[in-house]
């Protein structure tokens, strides 16, 4: 089982080169992609079990709405493509940075995430700029090297990750770097509201004496 609470020594270094790579001001190609649209999310997919084993699974038909934009990076640098996406359900709002390599031999790509509750608005969310929660690289032929905020182990020991503190801060800057360079806080709120416009209306209550009138 991944050690996300407290990595080793080498995965911190890891983790600490890998964000250092990612490049601050980049210059993106022409070309770009925007995503939106709505899933159901799957019961049986628990993604904060590894953080916290008693994080209830998503409900019956929870749903999902999302945004994702992916822009290729030019040169010659580590990273080739980056893609940001905004997710929210009835529950909270995950924002997910992804960069991935451009030659990938050892490492594959870096993830960075943060959420918030979903009592909150998705514009309140990216004005606020919330600090990473979770930092993972993904590697050819090896186990992924993950960093994850917890409060406790999985025992239920009380964790002490205030040696980590530099890793978060640093994954905070990039999110907040790339949540810039892509315009999150426009087009997130605007993609959201048309997947509203455009859901398909539910179905009028149909009354025991109506059945029948309704295909």
């Amino acid at each position: 089982m991944l050690n996300v609470c407290t990595p080793s020594a080498d995965d911190q270094r890891e983790i600490s080169s890998a964000l250092a790579n990612i490049p601050r001001k980049p210059a993106f190609t022409e070309d770009f992609e925007v995503d939106r649209g709505r899933s159901v999310l799957d019961q049986s997919a628990n993604p904060l079990a590894a953080v916290n084993p008693n994080a209830a699974a998503p409900a019956a038909g929870s749903i999902a709405d999302f945004v994702r934009v992916r822009r290729d990076i030019t040169g010659s640098g580590t990273y080739s493509t980056v893609q940001y996406s905004f997710s929210r359900d009835s529950e909270q709002m995950v924002e997910t940075l992804v960069l991935r390599v451009r030659d990938p031999k050892d490492l594959l790509q870096v993830s960075i995430e943060d959420s918030a509750s979903a009592v909150t608005s998705p514009l309140v969310m990216l004005g606020l700029g919330n600090p990473a929660s979770r930092i993972k690289l993904e590697r050819f032929g090896k186990s992924s090297v993950v960093l994850a905020r917890c409060s406790a182990s999985a025992d239920g020991t009380a964790v002490n990750q205030s040696a980590y503190e530099p890793l978060f801060t640093s994954a905070t800057a990039v999110l907040s770097q790339y949540r810039a360079l892509l315009d999150a806080k426009s087009l997130v709120p605007e993609e959201l509201a048309r997947i509203r416009r455009s859901a398909p209306a539910s179905k009028p209550a149909v009354r025991k004496q109506d059945a029948g009138k309704y295909p």
